[in-house]
């Protein structure tokens, strides 16, 4: 790490150390990268490393956003390195006036400098601060950038963001464009597996943004070395490999009819706008909506087509507006009631999907990983314009209108039921002590990081894990079988189920608009049904319900899967459990086939013990399988399942949430054709208990 050091001499403090300029470490160049990757790319883990992609690929998309470009390709290589080519202009190789080296090293090694900053760069961009490519470049064992521009091709290597040596010209070329490689750093990235399936889903995504762009992403990694010689772009060499490619003319509302493919509209005409606010071609605002037959919401926000997962201005205004203009429309052409109150933020978002994008040449993002918008003239930008397009399109479409209102109306009415359903099982569970049900056996800690609530289901797992449990910080809530699927029921329905009633008061946050993580009783959501079919329908049930109504909980990490053994081994006068086939195989060390039933003293003798010793006697082995938790006495469910020193739970996670709400609409909604297409597709994935 370079430093600048002083020769000037300071006091020392109460521990004998001197505070002088010597104290002061300086980062040069790209160090702080290095010292702090989570300061530019947000994470090291999973999310971090596809980041490194993105950083790239917006460069990339930027020169398509301002006319430049129309063909990107992005290809996944061996030993995890990345190759992403443009058709555009080209990075400038010149010389810089003020860093004295090509324009091209200044980019790649120089954090704030990139075509983001001055004239002459683009009209808007994805990128803000000019650190994506130097970042990248920090980040990367290798980094290699060869630009084909003005006929020549020029080439540039770096290692963990240094150059290896200057720019230089190594033939001609016909075409124009940027290739840049990358390999992540190991030492930086614990995995630096990339996900295919990721790649393409966020890829797939930009295409939607700009209109008459094609993106095409290639999986090469096993196709042995890939040397791409003088082909520009990876898929002309004909490699038999994975690959997808993207284009769409139709923009956002191609994108709306991709989020609702599963989904039934209620009304035919998608919205759709695309306008310039106050006539400023730097400042422009699009929009595309529609009603679909659910009850929940999916709105997708981009500024400068960068996805912006925690929302922001553009969203406030979005949101604020809508309310407003249905209401407007509801109340001038009499389809509510004066009597009824007027439309919430609430009821407007039940059953919408839309999609909004703004592009600003001057942005403001919270954090270089751009997840929120800050502009705050992206709200009245987004106002001004989606509110006199989206009255406009209500005038001149009486029946989709009509639909909407009607929907509208239908989810008011279902949150003031849902409200009065809440306010009884609330103030009923408050009458009954501690708002806590019969039906839980709670702990006597009153720490929630330190409690574990185990949802069980039938009373017999619950008899049993009531008695192996440690009663200091583990409860225990008994199901009877199946809860209700809710995926598709309102929340007043809901509630009138006794068991998702005693879930949502063990577990203490409340529901709906009054939730409050902040209130969460167990630090630990422990779901533990049984190894078979039934097992798995419920877990998924308690999943669903977790997943729509306390979303929070699981993006917080506090759910779990219990994993129960399947197998109990007695061999000789030792006891074994075994989880999976294979270890059970290990154990006996024989593959036995085990039935449903207890296989009693089933005689094994290994070649090995036999070559070694003839005489020797085999043990005797008994199997027993179990197929639920109630098959288990108390120590054994305390033993395997329980005892934190000996168990084993997956935690529940959400990689990503707009993918896994369309799973959750496949398993458990009303599309059957699709569930049944799922069911065949991933069945080959599946682990089967048979």
């Amino acid at each position: 790490m370079a430093q600048k050091e002083a020769k000037t001499k300071g006091k020392t403090d109460s521990s004998g150390h001197k505070y002088d300029a010597q104290s002061i470490t300086v980062l040069e160049g790209l160090e702080p990268v290095r010292k702090r990757p989570g300061m530019y790319i947000g994470t090291t883990g999973p999310d971090g490393l596809h980041h490194l992609i993105w950083e790239i690929f917006d460069n990339s998309r930027d020169e398509a956003m301002g006319g430049f470009a129309n063909d990107i390709e992005v290809a996944l290589l061996p030993e995890n390195r990345i190759r992403v080519v443009d058709n555009g202009r080209g990075i400038p190789v010149d010389t810089h006036r003020q860093t004295k080296v090509s324009a091209l090293e200044t980019i790649m090694t120089t954090l704030h400098a990139g075509g983001k900053f001055g004239e002459g760069g683009y009209k808007v961009s994805g990128g803000l601060h000019g650190v994506g490519a130097s970042v990248v470049n920090a980040l990367s064992t290798y980094a290699r950038v060869e630009v084909h521009k003005d006929g020549g091709v020029y080439m540039q290597e770096y290692a963990q963001g240094k150059r290896k040596a200057a720019v230089k010209k190594i033939g001609s070329t016909k075409k124009q464009g940027t290739i840049v490689t990358f390999q992540p750093d190991p030492s930086i990235f614990p995995d630096t597996s990339f996900d295919f399936k990721k790649v393409v889903n966020h890829l797939r995504q930009q295409a939607y943004l700009v209109k008459g762009l094609r993106i095409t992403v290639i999986d090469a990694r096993e196709a042995g070395k890939v040397d791409a010689g003088d082909t520009f772009y990876i898929r002309n060499l004909g490699l038999e490999v994975p690959s997808m490619s993207f284009y769409f003319e139709g923009g956002l509302m191609s994108l709306v009819r991709f989020e609702n493919q599963l989904q039934k509209p209620i009304h035919k005409n998608i919205f759709y706008v695309e306008k310039a606010a106050n006539g400023n071609e730097y400042e422009t605002v699009e929009v595309a909506l529609q009603y679909v037959d659910d009850i929940s919401s999916r709105i997708l926000p981009f500024a400068n087509n960068i996805y912006n997962a925690e929302g922001g201005t553009h969203v406030t205004g979005f949101k604020t507006t809508l309310t407003r203009t249905l209401n407007t429309y509801a109340r001038k052409n009499n389809l509510v009631k004066e009597s009824e109150d007027n439309f919430t933020g609430e009821d407007v978002l039940e059953g919408l999907t839309a999609v909004i994008s703004v592009k600003l040449r001057e942005i403001q993002f919270e954090g270089q990983t751009k997840g929120k918008l800050g502009s705050m003239e992206a709200q009245t930008m987004v106002a001004a314009v989606f509110g006199e397009a989206f009255s406009a399109f209500l005038e001149e479409n009486p029946d989709d209108a009509r639909a909407i209102i009607n929907k509208v109306v239908l989810a008011l009415k279902a949150r003031k039921a849902a409200k009065a359903a809440k306010d009884s099982v609330l103030r009923k569970g408050a009458l009954e002590g501690m708002t806590l049900p019969g039906k839980l056996a709670d702990c006597q800690s009153k720490s929630a990081e330190e409690s574990e609530l185990f949802i069980v289901e039938g009373d017999s797992a619950g008899g049993s894990a009531k008695m192996g449990r440690d009663r200091y910080f583990q409860a225990i809530l008994a199901l009877r079988g199946k809860i209700l699927n809710i995926e598709r029921a309102r929340l007043d329905r809901m509630l009138g189920s006794e068991q998702i009633k005693n879930i949502v008061i063990a577990l203490g946050t409340a529901i709906g608009d009054t939730f409050d993580l902040s209130k969460l009783r167990y630090h630990k959501i422990i779901l533990a049904t049984d190894a078979d079919v039934d097992g798995a329908h419920i877990r998924t049930l308690l999943l669903t319900l977790l997943y729509r109504h306390f979303r929070p909980i699981v993006e917080g990490g506090f759910v779990y899967i219990a994993q129960p053994p399947l197998y109990k081994i007695r061999k000789g006068k030792e006891t074994f459990y075994a989880y999976t086939d294979a270890e059970k195989n290990k154990i006996v060390g024989a593959d036995i086939s085990v039935e449903d039933t207890i296989e009693e003293n089933a005689e094994i003798i290994t070649e090995t013990e036999e070559e070694e010793n003839p005489k020797k006697k085999s043990a005797k082995v008994s199997i027993q399988r179990y197929k639920g938790l109630g098959e288990m006495n108390p120590d054994e469910l305390k033993e395997t399942t329980m005892d934190p020193k000996n168990r084993i739970l997956k935690q529940v996670t959400i990689d990503d949430a707009r993918e896994a709400d369309k799973v959750f609409d496949i398993l458990m909604g009303t599309d059957v054709p699709s569930r049944k297409t799922f069911i065949q597709s991933n069945a080959k994935k599946a682990t089967l208990d048979v």
